[in-house]
């Protein structure tokens, strides 16, 4: 079980919350956004902080057995306790679906989903809120933006132009509700054979273009491993099952460069003096 609630928390998202929300997002399914958020929460939560995860692909939830964390949350009186594994709490739709159910939901639905995760959960103003974002800009991404409006964002990617053209999308949502965008991913840049050479087996370029399009920092670029698919299955991400890896090494890059991005200070903008 996780831990119990916090009666002082200040509540993910309102003023005075100490806790930095990063969306990680992307424009398209299959470039390996799951499997960068929970490396990424694990990545952190191992240098002492404390992290969330919310599963907000609604359609796709993967992170709870991508993180093994499958014991559903518990309930003390009207709040959920969220179930911990390698040091990060997660929520997720897959705790309150049936394997052999669909989630055929419209906005106002997805809204609501939305809103009782942030505070119906006992989050207890962690330090990182994860949130792994389904694919494109449509009605979670919406609600998301209304809920968290300080909340930064990466934008995943693979090499191909193709891929990188699509993630640029996720980018300008993000910018058009005034969302600070920290950076790309490049996931799955290269694959190292046995004979040490790197094999860029989708392409080249795309995350140093989609940067440089959206005028961000390249956070990051995570190369392909057996280790990152295996570990995903066994609920054992490859910062855990292959801390040595070229790719846990990558994570650990990407959790260097979330640490020291803060957000930008902003200003109410009813409260600027021109």
């Amino acid at each position: 079980m996780g831990a119990q609630p916090d009666r002082g928390s200040v509540g993910i998202g309102k003023p005075g919350s100490k806790t930095r929300v990063v969306a990680v997002s992307s424009g398209k399914g299959g470039v390996g956004k799951s499997s960068v958020t929970a490396n990424l929460g694990i990545a952190l939560a191992g240098r002492g902080r404390t992290v969330g995860i919310i599963d907000a692909d609604v359609w796709g939830f993967s992170i709870p057995r991508m993180i093994g964390a499958t014991e559903p949350p518990q309930v003390l009186e009207d709040t959920l306790v969220p179930p911990v594994a390698h040091g990060v709490a997660v929520i997720s739709m897959d705790y309150f679906v049936r394997e052999d159910q669909a989630v055929i939901w419209r906005g106002p639905m997805l809204h609501k989903a939305l809103e009782q995760f942030l505070n119906d959960v006992a989050w207890n103003d962690p330090d990182y809120l994860l949130i792994d974002m389904p694919p494109g800009t449509g009605d979670v991404a919406i609600s998301m933006s209304q809920f968290l409006p300080r909340s930064q964002t990466i934008i995943v990617t693979t090499p191909q132009p193709t891929a990188q053209r699509v993630a640029a999308r996720a980018g300008l949502m993000a910018e058009k509700v005034n969302q600070e965008i920290m950076g790309v991913v490049e996931n799955m840049s290269w694959f190292t054979g046995d004979d040490g050479t790197r094999y860029e087996l989708f392409g080249a370029g795309g995350g140093e273009r989609l940067a440089s399009e959206l005028g961000v920092p390249l956070l990051a670029r995570i190369p392909l491993v057996p280790a990152l698919r295996e570990g995903a299955d066994e609920g054992k991400p490859v910062v855990v099952s292959a801390p040595d890896s070229e790719a846990a090494a990558a994570f650990e890059t990407l959790a260097d460069e979330v640490e020291k991005r803060r957000p930008r200070v902003r200003s109410h903008p009813e409260l600027v003096i021109s």
